[in-house]
């Protein structure tokens, strides 16, 4: 196929041999790097920021999924703050276990780095510890992995206790594995005088740096478990007080950078954090909304998903993303303008149903249509039947999509023709707020209410019959 790289030889579905020309290249990708043109603008780029090389392996699927992986790989680098020199794709059999892209290409993406003047490599999956250490002895700069990046990331932009505790937990479980020391820290021994009197259980032969380090994680990770789980019975607890007020939930889940915050603004004027970045929302975000019929519900807005989101942080944030688990529907965005939002789709997918949420009901909407190719949104639209077309941006389809959820949400209300002692006004105050009333009339003995209300609610009503002629009534009614 022809593409912005010349010709190309596909791989072949019988033998999985590859051209020898592209296993012997590296491919540059278009259209990745955001290094100043204009010297003068210069001024107002913070120090902080590092000058990356992105490097992928493209080992199966199609050319233009690689392209778009490391095109999102780019757009990670720059939300953590980096200026992308370059970006390479290597075409492999599979991966290689010492370097991640072979020895030869390895120096040759050190000559790239050094022209470049590069001081990061960051590589397009996750390395383990020995691929890290033996790419950096080859381009002698700093190498981190997809997995380190999206840590990164995460770890700028928590605001509350438990999104600190929870992206730390993440950082140190990557982090042990992969800890080792530079020159003689390997060997040297903390015990004896080499503790700096260090005091009781430091003196004697001691641990070495590594392992006194490996101890302190353990420690921490520990701790921060124990903070994460007294963060989950809090929620738990929230969770529970919506049940008993049989207040339907809904939970929007979707790629990072869909629009989740913009449309849970647009549907419940919020005021969410809305940043055209990925995970710009890490913290649930929970609202009260209503459907067209004015039937209360809870909308909650969740951390956003990516391609091969780092397991670490799937189980640092297990207890946020139940959530959607624990939901009467989820609310599945697209971005209906991406390149590839099926791919996004499958993405959002693998992670609900890794956290248990794969048969809660499901509602997927497309958001960005104001900005998605008509073709690209019909194909959609006929891959995803149900899907709701929308932009949270201009407010188009909103009034669709209130109805969707309205016919999705499960119908458990009961109709109740009750007499309520004026001392329980609370019970009147519940049928408004959680039900739908059709009737209120004040009597001499109390208050006739007519309404549509939860289980839970009717249940207490109940014991406040109409007396007399008005069983026939009910009768009727029900």
């Amino acid at each position: 196929m022809t593409t912005a790289f010349g010709e190309w030889t596909e791989m072949s579905a019988a033998t999985g041999d590859f051209d020898l020309e592209d296993r012997h290249a590296l491919r540059r990708v278009a259209g990745l790097s955001t290094e100043l043109t204009d010297v003068t603008e210069v001024e107002y780029r913070t120090l902080r920021l590092e000058r990356v090389v992105l490097i992928g392996v493209w080992s199966d699927g199609s050319l233009a999924n690689a392209e778009n992986s490391l095109r999102e790989l780019s757009r990670l680098a720059e939300t953590a703050g980096s200026v992308i020199l370059d970006g390479l794709i290597q075409r492999r059999g599979r991966i290689d276990p010492a370097t991640y892209v072979g020895a030869g290409k390895a120096a040759e993406l050190a000559g790239i780095v050094a022209a470049t003047g590069a001081d990061t490599v960051i590589c397009d999956g996750e390395l383990s510890p020995s691929q890290l250490r033996g790419l950096e002895g080859v381009v002698k700069v700093k190498v981190i992995d997809r997995t380190a990046l999206i840590l990164d990331i995460f770890a700028q932009h928590a605001k509350s206790r438990e999104g600190k505790a929870q992206v730390e937990l993440a950082q140190l479980q990557y982090m042990l594995p992969r800890l080792r020391g530079w020159g003689d820290s390997l060997s040297r021994q903390a015990g004896g005088r080499v503790a700096g009197g260090g005091g009781i259980g430091t003196r004697g032969p001691g641990e070495t740096k590594i392992e006194t380090d490996r101890r302190r994680i353990r420690t921490r990770i520990s701790k921060l478990r124990g903070e994460i789980s007294g963060f989950k019975t809090g929620r738990e607890v929230q969770r529970g007080q919506r049940r008993r007020n049989a207040v339907p939930s809904v939970v929007i889940a979707g790629y990072t950078n869909a629009g989740k915050s913009s449309l849970l603004n647009a549907l419940t004027g919020a005021g969410v954090l809305v940043e055209d970045a990925l995970f710009a929302t890490l913290d649930p975000t929970v609202r009260r909304a209503e459907t067209p019929a004015g039937r209360p519900f809870t909308l909650t807005d969740t951390v956003g998903f990516v391609r091969h989101l780092p397991h670490q942080l799937v189980d640092a944030f297990r207890s946020t993303l139940e959530e959607a688990a624990q939901a009467d529907l989820v609310l599945h965005v697209v971005d209906g303008s991406d390149a590839d939002p099926q791919a996004q789709i499958a993405a959002v997918r693998g992670v609900l149903a890794e956290v248990g949420a794969a048969n809660v009901p499901e509602l997927v909407v497309i958001n960005k249509v104001d900005d998605a190719d008509p073709v690209t949104l019909k194909a959609l639209q006929l891959r995803e039947r149900g899907s709701v077309p929308v932009s949270a941006k201009t407010g188009e389809g909103l009034g669709e999509l209130r109805a969707a959820i309205e016919q999705a949400l499960p119908d458990r209300d009961l109709a109740v023709r009750v007499s309520v002692p004026y001392t329980r006004g609370d019970l009147i105050a519940r049928a408004h707020a959680a039900g739908e009333v059709t009737r209120v009339e004040h009597g001499p003995d109390g208050t006739l209410l007519e309404a549509r209300v939860p289980p839970e609610l009717a249940a207490e009503l109940e014991r406040f019959p109409v007396l007399g002629t008005a069983s026939s009534e009910l009768a009727e009614l029900l």
